[in-house]
Order: structure tokens, then sequence, then C-alpha cells
């Protein structure tokens, strides 16, 4: 299994992102994803997840800003990030349902 995440950057407060995370090793649509984040000096954070139905949910800081996406003929997830905070800023995670795999990151800063 392997999850290599891209689309990370430094943007200006109130701008927009989009994450990508390719999936390989295993089919995406048969497993939940997840997108996490950890900012400097603080813990690990979940910003939203969609399972294998579709259902999505968001932590309430991503909520109204942020959306999950999944294509499941690219094997790739997706999280569009718009109205950028500086509170945003930290690497942010794609990781398997049950936080079994994990991708190396990606940095956002948000400055």
């Amino acid at each position: 299994v392997q999850l290599v995440e891209s689309g990370g950057g430094l943007v200006q407060p109130g701008g927009s992102l989009r994450l990508s995370c390719a999936a390989s090793g295993f089919t995406s649509s048969t497993y939940g994803m997840n997108w996490v984040r950890q900012a400097p000096g603080k813990e690990r954070e979940f910003v939203s997840a969609i399972d294998s139905d579709g259902r999505i949910s968001y932590a309430p800081s991503a909520k109204g800003r942020f959306a999950i996406s999944k294509d499941n003929t690219k094997n790739t997830l997706y999280l569009q990030m718009n109205s950028l905070k500086p509170e945003d800023t930290a690497l942010y995670y794609c990781v398997t349902s049950g936080y079994a795999y994990w991708g190396q990151g990606t940095q956002v800063t948000v400055s």
C-alpha cells in the first residue's frame, strides 16, 4: 500500500489549495479514506473523511471551507481547501480508514 500526497504549498490567507492523494496497492473504492493534519507543536487532528459508501464528515474547523472527494477511476483522494486561514498551516496526511496506512504528508502554509 502506498499513499502519495501532493498539492501543498504556500498560500495567502483567503486563498485555496487542492490536495491530492494517489493510492496504490489497494482499491480505494473499497476503503474509507481520511485527511489528518498536524501543526507544529500540536497533536494530529482529524480534518475530513469519506467512507466506502461516499458518506462524508468534517471537523468543525473544516466544515463549510473544505471539500473531500474521491475519484475511484484514478484511485485518488482529494481535499479542496478554500478560505484558508493561518491556523490551517500544517502537514496534511492522507490516511486509510482505521489509520493503518499513512502517506508522507504535504505541507500547507498559510501566511
